[in-house]
């Protein structure tokens, strides 16, 4: 057994417990976000309870065929059940990080889908998410022996935290989407955009720069591949694409000089840093592309017309998506029933980073984040069924 998860989730445990939290669910609580941490790795979660049993599925929805992974608990019945979709990540539903956590959760008690999202497969941002998104929910929800009574929600990852709220805001889903857990989200996917390029953003009337992940830049260029007329500009940014895949600090210049004026506008978006050029830069893609991006956009959304349980953490630090825009989603829904929590040392953009326990760091800075982790995975975890 892992004994830094081990005392990691004793000390959560405690936390919990002191603060008037249910001894179960504080107990849970503790054992799935060490487990969270701990990965791959030996934790006390993996060495209580049984291994998921994981399986290829394939279902009908509008004539629509889907394919998911299907994940449930080594023994018992489910006590909920979740839609878990990944965000831009080539490997989808087989990432390694997605798997761990479908294993968590489902170790929990939830049975757990995670849809194929084809789209994927090329790091596209698609409209078409959202009807996959809203499919897998679908059948997930029609299976009674794994939905618990109607206990159904929604976990986003990263850019999918935009698709999984767009699918929970439809009239058809909007009473059945019980909860949705997101990490490292989007509202405004215009200004989410501007970061990803230029590393900007404004918080509280002041406007602030980190260095951008470049991975963000590299999504950005995939997605417009099937908007550009030309077949040589489509093969030249996936050329590009490739390049910097295999060396972040490349040149491009020898392919951009090769692009048509449509493809040219396209690279001076994701190559652009001065964010007064921004907006003049965005207005020149392809209609087409800014279309399907504005389907994606959570900013002229209705969202206080979401029913769901919104439960939301942020990266302080993300280079990927601005930790504002959580900020800006969770003001957007508001009530009581949507919840914020940001983390300000131990989460980048979705995977956690906690220090060894015995260490100055862990105690003066990784502590408050660990504990506000801890407070959001209790409420997930209070969408269950009681047993």
């Amino acid at each position: 057994m892992n004994t830094r998860s081990s005392l990691l989730g004793l000390l959560l445990a405690c936390a919990l417990l002191l603060s008037g939290c249910s001894v179960t669910r504080a107990y849970d609580a503790a054992l799935v976000l060490a487990d969270t941490v701990a990965g791959k790795a030996p934790s006390r979660l993996k060495s209580v309870t049984p291994a998921p049993q994981r399986s290829a599925i394939t279902f009908q929805i509008g004539g629509r065929e889907r394919a998911a992974d299907l994940y449930r608990p080594g023994v018992g019945q489910p006590r909920a059940a979740v839609v878990l979709v990944p965000g831009a990540v080539q490997h989808g539903r087989n990432e390694a990080a997605i798997v761990a956590f479908a294993n968590t959760l489902t170790r929990a008690g939830f049975a757990v889908v995670v849809p194929a999202m084809a789209g994927f497969a090329d790091l596209g941002l698609y409209a078409g998410d959202v009807q996959e998104v809203a499919d897998a929910f679908t059948w997930l929800a029609s299976q009674t022996e794994l939905s618990a009574g109607g206990r159904v929600g929604l976990v986003g990852i990263s850019y999918s935290v935009g698709p999984v709220v767009l699918a929970a805001l439809r009239a058809d889903l909007r009473e059945q989407v019980r909860f949705i857990f997101g990490v490292g989200g989007y509202h405004d996917l215009r200004r989410t955009l501007l970061f990803i390029t230029t590393g900007w953003f404004e918080h509280d009337g002041r406007w602030q720069a980190l260095e951008p992940n470049a991975y963000g830049q590299l999504v950005l260029a995939l997605s417009a591949r099937r908007h550009l007329a030309s077949a040589h500009d489509r093969a030249l940014l996936q050329t590009m694409v490739e390049r910097r895949l295999a060396d972040r600090q490349a040149g491009l210049d020898d392919l951009a000089a090769q692009l048509s004026a449509e493809g040219r506008r396209v690279f001076d978006l994701i190559s652009n840093r001065d964010r007064q050029r921004f907006a003049a830069l965005f207005d020149a893609l392809p209609a087409s592309m800014r279309r399907e991006l504005e389907a994606l956009d959570l900013a002229h959304q209705e969202l206080q017309q979401l029913q769901a349980r919104l439960i939301l953490v942020h990266g302080k630090n993300d280079t990927l998506f601005p930790f504002t825009e959580s900020l800006a989603l969770a003001q957007a829904v508001g009530g009581a029933r949507t919840q914020l929590f940001l983390i300000h040392h131990v989460l980048g953009h979705v995977d956690p980073n906690v220090s060894a326990l015995l260490t100055w760091r862990f105690w003066r800075h990784e502590l408050p984040d660990v504990w506000r982790m801890a407070r959001a995975t209790y409420l997930l975890l209070a969408e269950r069924a009681d047993v």
